[in-house]
């Protein structure tokens, strides 16, 4: 077995903090980091020290500012939020139902941002979660623009199922994201949570290229997806805007 290497282990010990673990006492990060305790708690006092993890009065360990300081420089993160929280306000107002902003991490979408609406549908989401692309309506529009060859390993991958209705068949996916591409929103209904129905569309950056994904999620039994489609469109259109994306000026008649 290879021995991990100095910086693998200080990665580990960050890594064992999740969404499901925010919260950990030096012997639940040395077995999720699978390091000795010895190693564990000279690692956790060095990033203790430099302000990656902070201990509270009960002698247990939570992520600490400094890498908040450092994740909100990531052009995807904080960034992103601040150019596309206009757009994302102006879709709550005048939807009130659940907004949500993601960007694609390798095969998975991190949410970067969401509004809470006031509707009863279980939304299993929270800033900074994970979820497979094909699951979602954020991740088949960012997943719709990806490399083909992408694409293609993505498709050719396993497409675990979380309720009976998630795609899991790979020539259903490729029709879904051919869809995607053609009308220009991703239309997401009870993949995750089988009340839920997700609307989503693309978001540009300045060279063109999608770099996140916008979306309404609203209960599937009251779903007007007619009227969901071009809120959700101008939003994303806004914020490609902010971001600097042009669209290419449309040929004259005739020429």
């Amino acid at each position: 077995m290879t021995t991990p290497s100095a910086s693998g282990r200080l990665l580990a010990v960050l890594g064992a903090f999740d969404h499901e673990h925010t919260a950990l006492s030096l012997t639940d990060i040395s077995r999720r980091a699978c390091l000795s305790l010895t190693t564990a708690h000279r690692l956790v006092a060095a990033l203790a020290e430099w302000g990656a993890l902070e201990r509270d009065t009960n002698g247990v360990y939570h992520v600490g500012l400094r890498l908040w300081e450092l994740a909100a420089l990531a052009p995807r993160g904080l960034a992103l939020r601040q150019s596309a929280l206009p757009y994302l306000e102006d879709l709550y107002e005048a939807t009130h139902e659940n907004v949500q902003l993601a960007v694609r991490d390798g095969a998975e979408v991190v949410y970067t941002e969401w509004i809470s609406g006031r509707s009863s549908v279980g939304v299993r989401i929270q800033v900074g979660a994970r979820w497979p692309l094909h699951a979602t309506g954020v991740g088949l529009a960012l997943l719709a623009h990806a490399e083909p060859a992408f694409q293609d390993a993505y498709c050719a991958g396993p497409l675990a199922a979380y309720t009976p209705y998630t795609i899991t068949d790979p020539v259903r996916l490729r029709r879904a994201l051919a869809e995607v591409r053609r009308t220009g929103v991703a239309v997401s209904s009870r993949q995750v949570t089988e009340d839920a129905l997700s609307v989503a569309a693309p978001v540009r950056g300045a060279d063109g290229s999608v770099v996140a994904a916008v979306s309404l999620v609203v209960p599937r039994a009251e779903a007007q997806i007619p009227a969901l489609i071009p809120a959700v469109r101008l939003a994303a259109r806004g914020i490609s805007r902010a971001l600097g994306w042009r669209p290419a000026p449309r040929a004259e008649p005739g020429a």
